[in-house]
């Protein structure tokens, strides 16, 4: 791993210097397995806090090789001094937690294909049967309760945390392992044991609405995914309107969110960041962004490169934002290999929007509030912005 790989919680700019930005567990959960319920903010804090932390990676690795040496822990020695540092962003993850970051921003991880939310009252109810997986296989549907995970019971869990039990690590529950669910529907209880598979994320569907607008949802930005809004937005309907529905996109790989914002913006500036205090800058490729009708659905699920992505449409004046402020994540970590195989990623600097916003702790506010009326509100904004020629 190289030691200038950059994250914004936790993700790189080693592989073909292309920055990424994703959120640890709340991304890898979100984004890795689509489960990432749009109402959960379980993970949030408040704007206070976001100093960049006075710990250096040198700080965290002397730790580890101390406890090495002494015949401990090297992660629980760097836990704890991340733990001490205030870094609001920084943490550790094991080997086998890393390789699913990485997995996931392939847009592949191994699991049993299920959406879910967890409700107000804490229940978790599945809202999305991934096609072709174990768990449609076992007959398991939308609107189904999940109760436990191998005896574990989830109700009030976050579901980040249920997903993790789902999934297990990916070193001791690869593809072929099992897990038992207990499940509910309506008055009926049972239980399946299911068998974990190598699953494909669809990160980016497309659907048209009958006034012919086009539908482009963004689930996260992993690999392939800026190619395949750029193809969405080529293939859709001239004469017709395009919504960009960011809603509970965790983020992910900021190269793929800047060939996104190609796909409207004709070139210029999309984001600055700046990394140990040294500025930097991400630009839209020139010539060929559409210049339709565009309306972004925002929500405050909608974090990292996803906000990266709004502020910019909103800054440039490219798009209408309608919904609730996003999360507000725009720090950027690297990470770096411990002795043991675990990685720490500790915060480095920040990005802006192109008029200088700051993102991180105060999120983006979107042009007109709705909520679940967003996609009828859209339809409505994009009626009245008429056709670009």
């Amino acid at each position: 791993m190289s030691g200038r790989d950059l994250f914004c919680q936790p993700r790189r700019i080693g592989r073909g210097a292309a920055l990424t930005l994703v959120f640890a567990g709340v991304l890898v959960a979100g984004a890795a397995t689509g489960a990432l319920s749009d109402g959960d903010h379980s993970g949030r804090r408040s704007a206070q806090g976001t100093a960049r932390t006075a710990i250096h990676h040198e700080d965290v690795q002397k730790a580890a090789a101390e406890a090495m040496a002494d015949g401990k822990s090297p992660m629980e020695a760097a836990e704890r001094a991340v733990s001490r540092s205030g870094d609001r962003w920084g943490a550790v993850y094991s080997e086998g937690e890393y390789e699913e970051f990485r997995e996931a921003l392939d847009g592949e991880y191994t699991g049993v294909g299920l959406w879910a939310r967890r409700e107000r009252d804490g229940r978790i109810e599945i809202t999305k049967v991934q096609s072709g997986s174990p768990a449609a296989a076992a007959g398991i549907r939308k609107g189904d309760r999940l109760c436990s995970v191998d005896g574990r019971k989830v109700d009030g869990r976050p579901v980040t945390e249920v997903v993790s039990l789902l999934r297990g690590d990916a070193q001791d529950a690869p593809a072929g392992t099992t897990v038992r669910l207990g499940l509910e529907r309506g008055a009926r209880a049972w239980s399946e044991t299911l068998r974990r598979a190598r699953l494909s994320t669809d990160s980016v569907t497309v659907r048209r609405l009958a006034d012919g607008a086009t539908v482009i949802r963004i689930a996260a930005f992993t690999k392939g995914s800026g190619d395949a809004v750029r193809t969405a937005v080529r293939q859709a309907p001239a004469d017709g309107g395009i919504i960009l529905d960011l809603r509970g996109n965790s983020g992910g790989l900021v190269a793929e969110a800047v060939t996104a914002a190609s796909a409207f913006l004709d070139g210029g500036l999309v984001a600055t960041y700046d990394v140990d205090g040294e500025q930097r800058a991400l630009h839209a490729e020139p010539g060929g962004g559409t210049a339709r009708p565009l309306v972004a659905l925002v929500d405050g699920g909608t974090m990292s490169a996803a906000e990266m992505l709004t502020g910019a449409l909103q800054d440039r004046g490219r798009a209408v934002v309608i919904g609730s402020r996003t999360f507000g994540k725009g720090s950027v970590q690297m990470p770096s290999e411990l002795p043991d195989g675990s990685v720490a990623e500790l915060t480095v600097g920040h990005y802006r929007t192109p008029s200088g916003r700051a993102v991180d702790g105060r999120g983006v506010t979107p042009d007109l509030e709705a909520g679940q009326d967003a996609v009828q509100r859209a339809e409505t904004v994009l009626s009245g912005l008429g056709d670009p020629s």
